[in-house]
């Protein structure tokens, strides 16, 4: 996996962790976890595309 793409992935992970804590320490806050989730699917997204690019 290349830096670029785990870099990605490590901060996809730190944000999801920063969502749960900001979630539980202040309520729910549902744009977070939409921000995150789109977050987590362009990841995915990049993920795919670069395995295609490698194959």
């Amino acid at each position: 996996m290349p830096t670029l793409v785990r870099a990605l992935a490590v901060c996809t992970v730190a944000g999801l962790v920063a969502v749960v804590a900001v979630t539980v320490a202040a309520g729910s806050n549902t744009w977070l976890w939409a921000a995150g989730a789109v977050f987590a699917a362009v990841t995915v997204d990049v993920r795919i595309v670069d395995r295609r690019q490698r194959a």
